[in-house]
């Protein structure tokens, strides 16, 4: 990538990163449009491409970039520093590898979109090409998720169990298809999940097992998965007093099990996002700003919506990983261990065994 058109090192000034976006997914007009908007200081749009002609012209006007009709005649253009790939769309890992391929810096919203085989090579091509790489896992980066590890590291203390529910409604067809054959939705919020355990307990699984429920006919679509995740001893190298022996676990479980024709149902008395007992205490997290959390002292309330939109705070994270120059290596890594996760579930739900997870392999 070509760094000297990125930050001087005379200057303290900001520096823009030109960038060009491939596919303008679920999450273009909550998150990613309203990012860019707000953070025009740091990027220029200098090109969009994605599989909806009109929706790229629309957007390209909007942000008075080119809309092109081929991502590799866009990731090769000089006036390219960067590639956003924000939606899977029928592309698949392409755009990624064409990035790699030309030396530019990718944000991926689509880094858990794949098959097991393509992600594992994902990871060796940016390890080769040596471009700065950022998955969008938001789940990670929500403020209350932030202000949470705040508290662990503190006052909360290391945790102990976790339990985390997605309730989804039934997915479209035609999202479905734009999603591409290696995940389903299921999969994917199973995947931002794991890693958001994985994160939290600032450790890998090493072992799981998993149970699935599902019936597909004309008279109802309905899919249930359980997952229990078991961690290694935790140590004082990871958390501050951390007892001897102590072994996390963490229960996930993703599910459309309601009719669509009950479109209220989906809605009620929702359970929180996660809850996490540690060892002072607990906490109870609404994504994306809402913490509730628990102590000797009793009960605390935070809102965090003052804090910037999630959307935001990755983008800018990326904007200083690439400009500063100092690779960030380990979201392929996440990517590829939530996805190995994930698979091992889905072996571990056909067996009816526990599975021990190997990340060697």
């Amino acid at each position: 990538m070509r760094s000297g058109n990125l930050i001087s090192p005379n200057s303290s000034l900001l520096m823009k990163l030109r960038v060009g976006l491939v596919g303008l997914g679920d999450q273009w007009q909550t998150r990613h449009r309203p990012a860019l908007m707000a953070l025009a200081d740091r990027f220029e749009v200098r090109a969009i491409c994605c599989e909806v002609a009109e929706k790229s012209r629309q957007a390209a006007e909007e942000f008075g970039a080119i809309a092109m009709d081929g991502f590799r005649a866009m990731v090769e253009r000089d006036d390219i520093d960067a590639v956003l790939a924000l939606s899977p769309d029928w592309y698949g890992p392409l755009p990624i590898l064409a990035a790699c391929e030309a030396g530019k810096a990718v944000y991926s919203s689509a880094a858990l979109d794949v098959s097991q085989g393509q992600a594992l090579e994902i990871r060796q091509r940016i390890d080769q090409s040596g471009v700065a790489f950022m998955a969008e896992l938001p789940r990670r980066h929500a403020s209350a998720t932030i202000r949470l590890k705040e508290l662990m590291a503190t006052r909360l203390g290391p945790p102990r169990l976790l339990f985390c529910h997605e309730r989804m409604p039934i997915e479209g067809q035609s999202n479905s298809l734009r999603r591409g054959e290696y995940c389903p939705l299921a999969w994917r919020n199973l995947m931002e999940l794991v890693d958001w355990c994985r994160y939290l307990v600032n450790d890998d699984p090493d072992s799981v097992i998993s149970a699935i429920h599902e019936q597909h006919d004309e008279q109802i679509d309905l899919f249930y998965q359980m997952v229990s995740l078991s961690f290694p001893p935790q140590t004082s190298a990871q958390w501050i007093g951390a007892s001897a022996g102590c072994t996390p676990q963490a229960q996930l479980s993703v599910g459309h099990y309601i009719p669509e024709r009950w479109p209220d149902a989906l809605s009620f008395k929702r359970p929180a996002s996660v809850q996490v007992c540690c060892e002072n205490g607990m906490a109870f997290i609404d994504l994306p700003s809402s913490l509730i959390w628990f102590d000797d002292a009793g009960q605390h309330t935070e809102s965090l919506e003052s804090e910037r939109p999630v959307g935001e705070q990755m983008l800018d994270r990326f904007h200083r990983a690439v400009t500063s120059l100092i690779r960030k290596t380990t979201d392929p890594l996440d990517a590829y261990r939530a996805m190995k996760i994930v698979v091992s579930a889905y072996q571990s739900a056909e067996t009816g065994s526990r599975i021990k997870i190997d990340y060697n392999d």
